[in-house]
């Protein structure tokens, strides 16, 4: 399929400038949480399925775990009447039909921002938490929870008001508590055991070096699977630098580890606006060091390059994007003119759609679900608004599980996919006001909105496994009417007057990243695509890839699954010449043409 023809079908996505200095602040969309992070409207950091358009699953961050903690006081029967007691400063109370009186259980309301916030002004630890992670549009429409959510960490220091140092003095790094190194190390040593592609990778180069000279600059989710590329890339030849693509997905202990192992890390779980921008800039902006590659997931570390530090892309040798929105910019830039060097689209590579959206959701939804709400998903009625890889895989969970599942779909194509299983197809305002969960699976905007809301059962489970935090309207919730209720790390009741809640997940962000874990076998395909294509571009003569966005060859799809089939002792049944000519096939692949639909 030519370049052309892919470009052609990606859906069209604005190009979104970067924001410096003042603009940060005065041009950055937020939706604050209660607490006290603000949260972007869109964010580009989640890869989702979209019926035309397929998405891009991301590593995963773990969640708190725990009991579902009840509410303590119970809300008021319908009938009692409702009397503010000015001696209470202002505190309700219900008069019940026996004349008792009942106090009304107090709730934080909602409160607007009023807080800006400059890039190269240092705000205070505060001031720090009300920044957004954003890239456009105004912080002043949003409102912010009076309530304090924080993680679980006892240490309000601010990563970047510490001086942290390794066992060996280095100081290169920033991150939440270099003393937690040993604990990250075990984490990684557990995914090098489902990581085989990459391991095979470290054992079949280590006399190549085929990365050696190569200055990598990264910014994807920081993770014990990440953790596991880099130090391949870094077995490999290279020289890495990098940060987070995600406020949300680190993994602290192990950015403790890489941060002990000598790589320079920026990132810790529960960034700023301020400290995601201020992270990216320190892995680019240092003294005596220029990447020459660049691996991106979302698409920010590109653009602020391309806005920052142009100049830099005359060293740059080539781009890796694994995500739907990265690979969006990407073609933006080329079709603008703009782009300066080869790009490698791997999140349209067989071994990413296929596997680590297809078969990583299948699995990873009921672990969000069950993390954060223990709910039992037997019987209970479910819409999944998509039906590309990823609505695929979470049907395909939920129906196994006993749910009954609806689906709702605007391509006719995927639609008639979802009723040859045995799903409904609907649409979505004809369910809405039945069923116990809303997953959403688009990588759409506004696929759930306001209205849509405003209609559900109480304690409708609501949660998005799509690209980005657009797909539900999780800012049109954000007004005074409404009462936003911290039950645990990334579960929130929103609360209607009438007393009717909904159980919102993770804001709104990726369910499987926020809230669980990701398998970590299927990571290794993506994480091994990664490295093939920084190979691929970085060893590239010069000519062979021009200013453009290239997908990644089918040899190179078939060689990163042949390096995870030794896991299953799986035995590939060779060609006979006279099959092979029969066929018009090289004996060693590749085996499907490009425009094969797997």
């Amino acid at each position: 399929m030519s370049v052309q023809v892919v470009a052609a079908k990606m859906a069209e996505v604005e190009l979104k400038d970067v924001p410096t200095g003042k603009e940060l602040s005065a041009e950055s969309p937020v939706t604050p949480t209660s607490e006290g992070k603000n949260i972007p409207r869109n964010d580009p950091h989640e890869a989702g399925s979209s019926a035309a358009t397929s998405p891009a699953a991301e590593p995963s961050a773990k969640a708190g775990e725990g009991l579902l903690t009840p509410i303590p006081a119970k809300m008021p029967q319908a009938s009692a009447m409702k009397r503010t007691d000015p001696q209470q400063n202002g505190g309700e109370a219900f008069v019940n039909r026996d004349g008792t009186v009942a106090e009304a259980p107090r709730m934080k309301k909602i409160q607007f921002a009023d807080q800006k916030q400059e890039f190269n002004k240092r705000p205070s630890k505060i001031g720090r938490r009300s920044l957004s992670r954003s890239i456009s549009q105004s912080s002043t429409d949003s409102y912010s929870s009076a309530a304090s959510y924080t993680d679980s960490s006892d240490d309000e220091t601010s990563p970047r008001d510490k001086q942290q140092k390794n066992s060996k003095g280095n100081g290169d790094f920033c991150i939440k508590n270099i003393k937690q190194a040993d604990f990250g190390r075990r984490e990684i040593e557990i995914a090098e055991q489902e990581m085989p592609a990459l391991m095979a990778l470290r054992k079949r180069a280590q006399g190549e070096k085929p990365l050696a000279g190569a200055k990598v600059v990264g910014c994807t989710h920081i993770t014990a699977q990440t953790a596991v590329l880099m130090e391949t890339l870094s077995a490999l030849g290279a020289q890495c630098r990098w940060a987070a693509c995600n406020i949300y997905s680190t993994q602290n202990e192990v950015a403790a580890a890489l941060a002990e192992g000598g790589f320079s890390v920026f990132a810790w779980k529960g960034e700023s606006e301020d400290d995601f921008w201020w992270c990216i800039d320190r892995c680019v902006n240092v003294e005596g060091w220029q990447p020459n590659m660049i691996l991106d997931d979302g698409g920010d570390l590109t653009h602020w390059i391309y806005k920052k530090y142009p100049n830099m892309f005359k060293k740059i040798k080539g781009i890796v994007e694994e995500s739907v929105t990265g690979v969006h910019r990407l073609y933006q830039l080329s079709k603008a003119g703009k782009l300066c060097v080869p790009a490698m689209n791997v999140n349209d590579s067989v071994t990413k759609q296929k596997f680590d959206n297809l078969y990583c959701c299948r699995e990873s939804i009921l672990d969000g679900l069950k993390r954060t709400t223990d709910v039992m998903f037997g019987g209970k009625q479910v819409v999944v608004c998509g039906y590309g890889e990823v609505g695929k895989g979470c049907c395909a969970a939920l129906k196994a599980m006993g749910s009954i599942v609806y689906v709702t779909e605007i391509d006719p194509i995927c639609a008639l996919q979802a009723c040859m299983d045995g799903f409904r197809l609907v649409k979505l305002n004809e369910v809405i006001r039945q069923v116990d969960i809303v997953i959403t699976c688009t990588g759409n905007k506004n696929v759930v909105v306001r209205e849509n809301l405003d209609r559900m059962k109480n304690g409708c489970i609501v949660c998005n496994m799509g690209h980005s935090n657009t797909e539900i309207d999780v800012a049109s919730l954000r007004t005074p009417e409404l009462t936003w209720e911290r039950v645990r790390s990334q579960v929130d009741h929103v609360i209607w007057p009438d007393g009717k809640r909904i159980v919102l997940l993770a804001e709104g962000r990726l369910l499987n990243l926020s809230c669980s874990t990701v398998p970590t076998f299927v990571l290794s395909i993506t994480a091994t695509t990664q490295a093939l294509a920084l190979i691929e571009l970085y060893n590239a003569p010069e000519g062979r890839y021009k200013q453009d966005v290239y997908l990644l060859p089918k040899k190179m799809d078939e060689y990163v699954a042949s390096l995870h089939l030794p896991t299953f002792d799986a035995h590939l049944t060779e060609l006979t010449d006279e099959q092979a000519k029969y066929l018009g096939l090289n004996k060693n692949g590749p085996f499907k043409p490009n425009y094969y639909r797997y």
